[in-house]
């Protein structure tokens, strides 16, 4: 059962702006080309621009069957302790100042909000998520963990 599930999408100011900067510089590169070399700069650059922020908006978090899913990463909540929504100055201080370098970070520079999720028994004392609803993120957590706690997730 799916409790939570979100993409974590670039804006669009990032499309309009990457798209813009590949499109100058595919033309500083054209100029005084063939028309055949316009093309295949305008493809190369603004198909890579476009590729990597796809690739950036392919990422999702998911609380479901007794796991929080971060990107490629895996965590039973049975291992989750203490759970908090974080504001965007509490958010920054867990990615700057306040971080530990063995915590796993799951943040991108246009998420403000993240959460919290303590890690009971592991290598990394707590995972770090940004996210665009962090209350929302943290109930799930919540309420998916008793079931994980007792046993009623098959985790593979």
């Amino acid at each position: 059962m799916r409790n939570y599930r979100e993409r974590l999408r670039v804006p669009w100011s990032w499309w309009g702006l990457g798209i813009l900067s590949a499109a100058i510089f595919a033309t500083t590169l054209w100029a005084g080309f063939s028309l055949f070399i316009a093309i295949a700069t305008y493809v190369v650059f603004c198909g890579g621009c476009a590729a990597v922020l796809l690739l950036l908006s392919s990422t999702t978090i998911e609380v479901a069957d007794g796991e929080l899913r971060a990107g490629r990463a895996r965590m039973r909540l049975g291992e989750a302790g203490e759970v908090a929504a974080l504001d965007a100055v509490q958010a920054r201080a867990m990615r700057g100042p306040r971080a530990d370098p063995a915590a796993f970070l799951l943040v991108r520079p246009y998420l403000k909000l993240a959460v919290y999720v303590e890690i009971i028994g592991q290598q990394a004392p707590y995972w770090l998520i940004g996210t665009r609803r962090p209350a929302e993120l943290a109930a799930a957590i919540e309420r998916a963990r008793p079931q994980a706690r007792a046993g009623g997730a098959a985790v593979g």
